[in-house]
């Protein structure tokens, strides 16, 4: 960092232009999200830089406590579940106003999951809302009307498509009225009845897409359009000035590649949460502009490194950590939180630091193998037997990978799921890394070197097919752990391996199509359950790019979806992991995802260290 030191009063200057520059005052939090926000209409969102707006702008039936991500009452000051688990009731808050001073209804609620439900606001989180009764009926029937509609209307006169675009949107509601079972009992009472009892529905619920937004300011900005029959919605009503809100937030201001500008809603119900008066979310293209700007004190937090030089930095808090590992020990053994005990020791020297924070993530870094029993050019795929596939899993030694190739130091992984990111769940071992316990897999899948050449052979001869290993070329990252991937089998198994690259859109055609042997693949969890993981096994599934295929796994998924006692349920799902992890391994697991945050802890209180890594802006603190 010594050579970037001349510049960061330069950049200083620079980003205080930008936060001047007919802007408010400096906010009291100001921080910089990787990327763009592409959108404050709460249905529409999926990337994580528009979903924390969600939780600052709006506020859900409930939330998360994002500590220990149990469920607390938010709009909603209470709700009850019938015997069955199927019939969910909440209680709005009498309290709960709209910025504008309006009452939050349970008829702003079933609005909201309406515009989520159906195909013309085209979501990308739809089916999550089919889980209630009649959502998907619903769903299906709307998008097939709307084919018909379009199918015919090339043959009417403008006045006749419209009249018959009006008619289909009057049965479309007479249908969600009929046929959903989600309903305003009353102005404070919502009620809604699931498809099958679901443990983890409130967690859902919690998400942000569930969020309400307020009907009156929505309207104005949709129409039929009577060429297709569809609603369009447009997105004026997110604009400052229009956008209407009811979580802790307002907006005062958001300018494409510039940021937005929050202020603490003064007709928020519970204003005593709400840790700070303003917050800025300023955008900064370059990473290391970002990082400078953070240098210089004009950034509180930035919330995604991802610099050619991290791992250096993070050098600096290991060596910090070293020198204080009795103290830090001391705090945890207390149990004190990390941050609260680095920000009472002292200041860093040189080559060190305590700003630079590597958080687990809700997500699992992979290689998926090819499990089909043909590979696309008809040849028969030795990767099909599950005796290969462990020698594969076994002989890689992952703690090289994360110290030496990533250098990130990511907590290795032999299963899929998180450790200790799903209350209640504990998952398997999963398999170690044992080379010599690799070698006797292969040996009893009929491969071993018959003639002394290092390399494999079957019963007749044939040498081991050519390992065909894709990676997708954005970054280096997965360049560079394909390449010792490749080196740690040949030399551990006697097995030849090829490297193929390929743009990011190419390489998910490949996976999609089989066109592979073994792909680079991740994955992060959407909601806090096992199946947010398990269900990609499922036989068919569309995220299933390895085409696996097992009865026993769809039957136990199929089992604990019908199962009502949730430690049944969960240990049932264990078995699941169990059975892919320690037996079948259609994937080669390498590591938990990282996420490397920049904030000083002694400066900014508030972030949360959860692997889910959802913060709420609201809770955070500058103390200057």
């Amino acid at each position: 960092m010594k050579l970037l030191a001349p510049f960061v009063a330069l950049v200083g200057a620079l980003v205080a232009m930008i936060l001047i520059d007919d802007e408010p005052p400096r906010a009291d939090v100001v921080f910089v999200n990787r990327g763009e926000v592409f959108t404050l209409d709460p249905q529409r969102m999926s990337w994580l830089n528009d979903l924390r707006m969600a939780y600052a702008l709006y506020e859900g039936l409930v939330r998360w406590n994002n500590d220990d991500f149990s469920i607390e009452p938010a709009a909603a000051g209470a709700w009850t579940v019938d015997d069955a688990r199927l019939t969910y009731t909440f209680s709005i808050r009498p309290d709960a106003r709209w910025s504008n001073n309006d009452a939050v209804t349970a008829h702003d609620f079933v609005y909201a999951w309406r515009r989520a439900m159906l195909p013309d606001t085209a979501s990308d989180y739809s089916n999550l809302f089919m889980l209630i009764e009649g959502a998907e009926p619903f769903f299906r029937w709307r998008g097939d009307a709307l084919a018909a509609f379009a199918a015919a209307a090339g043959d009417l006169d403008p006045d006749e498509r419209r009249r018959r675009a009006e008619d289909l949107w009057r049965e479309t509601e007479r249908r969600f009225q009929e046929t959903v079972a989600l309903k305003a009992v009353d102005d404070r009472t919502l009620r809604v009845t699931l498809v099958r009892p679901t443990p983890y529905f409130l967690d859902l619920v919690a998400f942000g897409v569930f969020c309400p937004v307020h009907p009156a300011t929505v309207e104005p900005f949709v129409r039929l359009d009577p060429a297709t029959g569809r609603l369009d919605q447009r997105q004026g009503w997110t604009k400052p000035g229009h956008l209407v809100s009811n979580g802790p937030y307002v907006l005062r201001q958001w300018r494409y590649k510039r940021g937005l500008y929050l202020e603490a809603n003064p007709l928020y119900h519970s204003p005593g949460h709400v840790r700070n008066r303003t917050v800025s979310c300023v955008s900064i293209e370059d990473i290391n502009t970002a990082v400078l700007a953070f240098e210089s004190g004009q950034i509180d937090w930035l919330s995604d490194v991802g610099t050619e030089y991290e791992a250096d930095m993070l050098a600096e808090r290991f060596a910090y950590e070293t020198r204080y590992a009795r103290e830090i020990e001391a705090g945890r053994a207390a149990g004190r939180r990390l941050d609260d005990v680095l920000a009472e020791l002292p200041e860093p020297r040189e080559g060190e630091r305590r700003d630079i924070h590597v958080l687990p993530a809700f997500g699992t870094d992979f290689y998926s193998f090819n499990c089909r029993p043909l590979l696309t050019d008809g040849r028969d795929n030795p990767l099909a037997d599950a005796r290969v596939r462990r020698a594969f899993v076994m002989c890689v030694d992952k703690r090289a990978i994360v110290e030496k190739v990533t250098r990130l130091n990511e907590p290795v992984a032999t299963t899929l799921i998180p450790p200790g990111s799903i209350p209640g769940y504990r998952g398997p071992r999963g398999l170690p890394h044992d080379p010599a316990r690799a070698r006797t897999e292969l040996e009893a899948a009929g491969w071993v070197d018959r003639d002394g050449d290092g390399l494999v052979e079957d019963a007749s001869g044939q040498p081991f097919p050519v390992i065909d290993l894709l990676y997708s070329t954005s970054g280096r990252r997965y360049k560079n752990i394909s390449l010792a991937l490749r080196d740690m089998w040949q030399r551990e198994l006697g097995v030849r391996v090829e490297l193929r690259g390929k743009d990011t859109k190419f390489f998910k055609e490949d996976l999609k199509t089989g066109h592979f042997m073994i792909g680079r693949g991740g994955w992060y969890g959407d909601y806090g359950d096992p199946t947010t993981y398990l269900d990609m096994f499922r036989t068919g599934d569309g995220n299933n790019d390895r085409g696996y295929s097992s009865p026993y796994i769809d039957e136990l998924l199929e089992t604990a979806a019908r199962e009502t006692d949730p430690q049944r349920r969960l240990a049932q799902l264990a078995e699941c992991e169990r059975f892919l992890m320690d037996e079948e391994v259609p994937m080669l697991v390498l590591c938990q995802y990282v996420t490397v945050y920049m904030y000083a802890p002694d400066r900014l209180s508030g972030l949360s260290h959860h692997p889910r890594l959802v913060q709420y802006l609201w809770k955070m603190k500058v103390h200057r």
